[in-house]
């Protein structure tokens, strides 16, 4: 792997190539087959992964359910929080088939950190967005959930079984939670022919199922 690759990274794209060839040199390949536990939720870890082939599933485990996050294909990062965060890993990471990844240790990665500015609010924006991802999956997979409690505000925000004026944006607010996990709900509901959804109107069409649905 030469240094182009690493620009199709968003992370890497505005970093001299004289500050990632070191990050080249000093990193390290690792080959593996389908079924490699590359970390656990839970475990401490400080290297950054970078999928070059092959491809890695990431997930987490709820009680006796496992929960897909992302599958990753090259080229791709996993393992950021623990690198870059507080050094433990919130998901696990296993390879699907055989695969290999380069291995860039935490200090070349602090000292990109230390000398670019940019790579540093780009640091931020992964870790942000990963986060984002992986709450959004959540709540997904909560949908169970999230049905009862939107069931629940429509009955309180409808007026002659019309909720008028708010938009998925305004009720995934009200219920702290994503926009599109309301987005999904909504269209369980409107697939079930107990809602209809117009712009910025939601008409109950069977307001008993609604109720019913409050307590599923």
């Amino acid at each position: 792997m030469g240094i182009g690759p690493f620009y199709e990274i968003d992370l890497f794209k505005n970093v001299a190539e004289s500050r990632l060839q070191p990050v080249l040199e000093n990193s390290r390949i690792l080959e593996v087959g389908a079924g490699h536990v590359f970390f656990s939720a839970g475990q401490t870890g400080g290297d950054l992964f970078l999928l070059e082939k092959g491809s890695v599933r990431t997930f987490r485990v709820c009680g006796d359910r496992k929960i897909a996050i992302a599958l990753l294909r090259p080229p791709a990062l996993f393992g950021e929080m623990a690198c870059f965060g507080h050094g433990t890993h919130y998901l696990s990471a296993q390879s699907v088939d055989d695969s290999q990844v380069r291995l860039i240790s935490y200090e070349s990665i602090k000292a990109l950190i230390e000398c670019s500015p940019d790579f540093a609010h780009a640091v931020i924006g992964l870790i942000s967005k990963r986060f984002d991802g992986f709450l959004r999956e959540l709540e997904i997979h909560a949908l169970g959930g999230t049905l009862p409690r939107l069931a629940t505000l429509l009955l309180a925000k409808m007026e002659e079984d019309v909720v008028s004026g708010l938009t998925h944006k305004d009720l995934a607010q009200e219920l702290g939670i994503h926009r599109e996990s309301v987005t999904a709900a909504l269209g369980e509901l409107q697939k079930a022919d107990i809602i209809e959804i117009r712009r910025k109107k939601i008409r109950i069409l069977h307001r008993a199922r609604l109720e019913r649905a409050t307590r599923e």
